[in-house]
């Protein structure tokens, strides 16, 4: 049965494939114009949309994908009684069409169950969309093969105290009452997984570029103080890009929008990047999160992705290795020529990790995230090395003006590369993309060029000597000006040395002043003498969420007899958009006995709320991993589990179902798990008992 299924599925896929090139060859779609509302209550599009398209040679069906929708006044060429027919995955239109240009007109209605989300962001509505890889056909009728480019054109009628977003220019906004409409406009063609939406109450910014490109920045009004740290650099580098490709960013205008339980880090719509909330900082958060190299990544994209396109996921690293590697080489031109060596070691220490598992070379669509992004970058980074930053970048250039708007592959780049250069090509690809493995020696010959890294290796080296014959040396690294992650790493190697023998190592790391290096005091001091207690507490007062964090951890545990000090210190912390701070502190406070007793019912019903689904996942997975710490018997704690099994996040989702696993085999849960069952709401009293009946 099971190899049936899979036969089944290897069938229908190839199937559609076949569908779908056959009609690249015989129709070509042009201009989509839509007009969408929503009824935000059920959670439904509705839609008015009109194709251009042309028909090369007349085929016997053509395929607009659709997923569960519903149709209407569909009209081919002005007559409604053509023939179409809708199946649960595609408009079929089998006559009506002739030869050369044609139009189709209809009108739907559909209610996603992916790709587009309705959240809340309290009183108010976020709606966006994610199609990475072929699912905008669940909102917006259109093509799953990212080969079929279309010019986009959407306008959206909503609630006018909101913002609407689209790809394109906006050429109008019309008042209709209570509603108004946004009217964008594309000027060249793209695939339909970029089409996008963003709407949810907005202010914005506006920079424009060095090259007369206008920049919009979007935040929510309660986070308008966080526009500079959230999108510090961001003119910089999208500047320093337009000067590194040589072809100047091609869509005519570039936003960028957080949004709430975003399921990724940011997606690179044309010209509309949409990312996560979580990235939206203060100027302390910014210290340990920032939006830098998601910016600068999707930007990327915006030429390598959006402006060519990968013709399968053979080819993928096309777009995700180029645009992980032009991000570092963004982070090169920000901080420097050491930060950049030290982000590709990592990366590299990754991958070199990874190869023991992971079998499958960058060039196959099967290829891992880590292949595609990561090792992808590598490969760029080996072949820029060895071609030559100029010529690399001269075979940059013509790659993309010779395809731009097109489908490419690995050997069309490659051959771009071979007319700039007699650098040998075929055993790059084979080496890099063809075969698994990291090629380790090639990588640290590379960076090993940088006088930091040759000094970053050497001291990784020295980690078995005593720490007697090399403290001295250490000492005097610690006080000079080498790049960070040098004492960083000193300050690792000595974790399991008695405080006293390292003392002198340890008060200098404090006294450098370098929240990186503190922050590893913080993590690897974790028994602090009477003589350290007093500046091992300035780490309370140190710029960073995540120093913080760890350090009021360790004072409550270790010193239970001054609680009450950390905690009245640390009242007002919030800290990122997940309130890690806060959530902390509140079941610090809720725990330490003695302290606000009177105020602890308080404390825990504020951990209550943030666990419910008035909030982002992030803060709700933090709240609620803290009151399952906690272990206070609450039906609301474990309904609150089980509705997290039903979110949009898939993230979210497997925390949700972890948990419940973990509590159903302590003694007593099951039973309290059953106790709550009848009351649920239909969904999610299936979900938990499909949860109750795993073996």
């Amino acid at each position: 049965m099971k190899a049936c299924l899979q036969a089944c599925i290897l069938f229908f896929t190839t199937l559609t494939f076949a569908q779908q090139s056959q009609q690249l060859k015989n129709v070509d779609f042009k201009t989509l114009d839509a007009q969408l509302s929503f009824n935000v209550g059920q959670k439904k599009v509705i839609g008015a949309v009109t194709y251009t398209f042309e028909v090369l040679n007349k085929p016997d069906t053509i395929y607009i994908d659709a997923q569960n929708m519903q149709f209407s006044n569909v009209s081919i060429n002005g007559k409604k009684k053509s023939g179409w027919v809708a199946s649960g995955k595609a408009l079929k239109l089998f006559k009506g069409y002739k030869k050369g240009k044609n139009t189709i007109t209809f009108n739907y209605t559909a209610q996603p169950k992916q790709t587009m989300y309705f959240v809340k962001d309290g009183e108010s509505d976020q709606i966006w969309t994610q199609g990475q890889g072929k699912y905008t056909s669940h909102w917006l009728p259109s093509f799953d093969d990212v080969n079929e480019k279309v010019v986009f054109n959407l306008s959206v009628s909503f609630e006018k105290d909101y913002e609407v977003m689209a790809n394109g220019v906006l050429k109008a906004k019309t008042n209709q009452g209570e509603l108004q409409t946004w009217q964008y406009q594309m000027q060249k063609p793209m695939s339909s997984y970029l089409a996008m939406l963003a709407i949810g109450r907005f202010v914005k910014q506006i920079e424009t570029a060095a090259s007369g490109t206008p920049l919009e920045f979007y935040l929510r009004p309660e986070d308008k103080a966080n526009f500079e740290p959230t999108y510090r650099d961001s003119k910089r580098i999208f500047d320093f890009f337009e000067r590194e490709i040589g072809v100047n960013y091609p869509w005519g205008i570039y936003r960028q929008i957080p949004v709430l339980d975003f399921l990724y880090a940011g997606m690179e719509n044309t010209t509309s990047t949409i990312f996560s909330q979580d990235f939206v900082v203060d100027e302390i958060g910014f210290n340990d999160r920032t939006y830098i190299n998601v910016n600068a990544h999707e930007l990327a994209h915006q030429w390598f992705g959006d402006l060519i396109t990968a013709q399968s996921g053979t080819h993928h690293w096309l777009q995700e290795g180029f645009a992980t590697y032009y991000a570092l080489l963004a982070e090169q031109e920000l901080y420097g020529d050491d930060h950049f060596n030290y982000e590709m070691y990592e990366i590299a220490e990754r991958l070199q990790q990874a190869a023991k598992t992971d079998t499958i070379p960058v060039m196959n669509e099967k290829a891992s995230t880590l292949s595609f992004y990561q090792k992808g970058a590598w490969a760029l980074h080996v072949l820029r090395e060895g071609v030559g930053h100029d010529a690399f970048r001269k075979a940059v250039k013509n790659y993309l003006e010779k395809y731009a708007f097109k489908n490419v592959n690995t050997d069309e780049f490659l051959a771009e590369i071979n007319k700039v250069s007699t650098y040998d090509t075929a055993a790059f690809k084979k080496r890099w993309l063809e075969s698994a493995g990291f090629e380790v020696d090639e990588a640290l010959g590379i960076l090993s060029k940088n006088k930091f890294m040759q000094q970053y290796f050497a001291i990784g080296e020295s980690q078995g000597k005593p720490f007697a014959e090399k403290k001295e040396q250490y000492m005097q690294l610690l006080q000079s000006e080498i790049f960070y992650p040098v004492k960083e790493e000193i300050v690792f190697q000595t974790a399991d040395l008695p405080f006293a023998e390292k003392a002198d190592l340890v008060r200098l790391a404090m006294k450098t002043g370098n929240l990186k290096v503190r922050q590893a005091v913080a993590r690897t001091v974790t028994t602090i003498p009477p003589d350290f207690f007093e500046e091992y507490k300035t780490l309370l007062k140190d710029k960073s969420y995540i120093t913080r964090e760890v350090a009021l951890n360790i004072l409550c545990a270790k010193f239970k007899d001054r609680q009450a000090e950390f905690l009245d210190a640390s009242h007002t912390w919030v800290g990122f958009n997940d309130k890690n701070l806060r959530i902390l502190w509140l079941s610090l406070a809720y725990i330490s006995k003695g302290y606000r007793e009177a105020d602890k019912p308080e404390f825990y019903a504020e951990l209550q709320g943030y666990a419910s689904p008035r909030y982002e996942s992030s803060i709700r997975q933090n709240a609620l991993a803290n009151l399952i710490y906690i272990g206070k018997p609450d039906p609301i704690v474990w309904e609150n589990l089980v509705n997290a099994t039903l979110h949009h996040k898939w993230q979210f989702v497997k925390f949700g179902k972890d948990n419940i696993r973990k509590l159903l085999k302590k003694s007593g849960y099951r039973v309290f798990f059953e106790g709550i069952l009848p009351g649920l709401p239909n969904t999610e009293k299936n979900k938990l008992q499909q949860l109750l009946d795993e073996k």
